[in-house]
C-alpha cells in the first residue's frame, strides 16, 4: 500500500518522529588485527577491554558499560579497507562529557603520534576527525551546552564548520589537570 492511499491515521504514525531519548548505544567495527585495534582503542584513547573471544573479537567500554565499541575479525582478519567511493561507515562519533576531556584525547592523540584529518568548531560542537588503523573514520567531539547553540533569527540550529584551536583545546585539558 503506497502512502497516498493510507488512511490518515496511519500516515500520521507513519511520519511521526522517532521517541526523543533512542539513542545509538554501540557500534561493531569490522577490524584486520584484533591488537592492533586494541591498541588503538585502548591503549590510545583510553577505552577499557570488557570482554575478548581470543583473537576474534573484544568489547570496550568508557565507565564499565556492557560495550561501546565491539571489534571483531569474523570477516576482515587481514582485511584491506574499503576502497574510496564504496559505501559503508563514514565515521564513528565518540562524545566526550566536556571540553577538558576532549582537550585530554587530543593530548593523547598528540602523544601517540596519531595525526588528525580535520579539527572544527560546529558551533553545537567542537570534533577531531581522524582514521584508527583500519582507517575507519573517527570523530571524538563534545557538545557545547544547548543554549550555546548557535541559532538564526527564527530560532532555527545555525551549524557552521570553523576553525578549531587545538592549542586552546590543550589548554583546557590542562587547566583541568591544574
Amino acid at each position: 500500500m503506497n502512502t497516498q492511499t493510507k488512511p490518515a491515521a496511519e500516515k500520521d504514525a507513519a511520519t511521526a518522529p522517532i521517541d526523543a531519548g533512542v539513542r545509538i548505544g554501540h557500534v561493531h567495527l569490522k577490524v584486520a588485527d584484533l591488537d592492533r585495534a586494541l591498541a588503538f582503542y585502548c591503549g590510545v584513547l583510553g577505552f577499557e577491554l570488557t570482554q575478548r573471544f581470543g583473537g576474534q573479537a573484544a568489547f570496550i567500554s568508557a565507565g564499565g558499560y556492557h560495550h561501546h565499541i565491539g571489534l571483531n575479525t569474523w570477516e576482515s582478519y587481514g582485511g584491506r579497507p574499503p576502497a574510496p567511493g564504496t559505501t559503508g561507515l563514514y565515521h564513528l562519533a565518540i562524545l566526550y562529557p566536556t571540553r577538558a576531556s576532549l582537550g585530554d584525547a587530543l593530548r593523547r592523540l598528540v602523544e601517540a603520534r596519531i595525526p588528525l584529518d580535520g579539527a572544527s568548531d560546529h558551533g553545537v560542537s567542537e570534533a577531531l576527525y581522524l582514521r584508527d588503523p583500519d582507517e575507519n573514520g573517527v570523530e571524538l567531539y563534545w557538545d557545547r551546552p544547548r543554549e550555546q547553540w548557535p541559532r538564526t533569527p527564527d530560532g532555527t540550529l545555525a551549524m557552521y564548520t570553523r576553525h578549531l584551536d587545538l592549542r586552546n583545546l590543550l589548554a583546557a585539558a590542562e587547566a583541568k589537570r591544574g
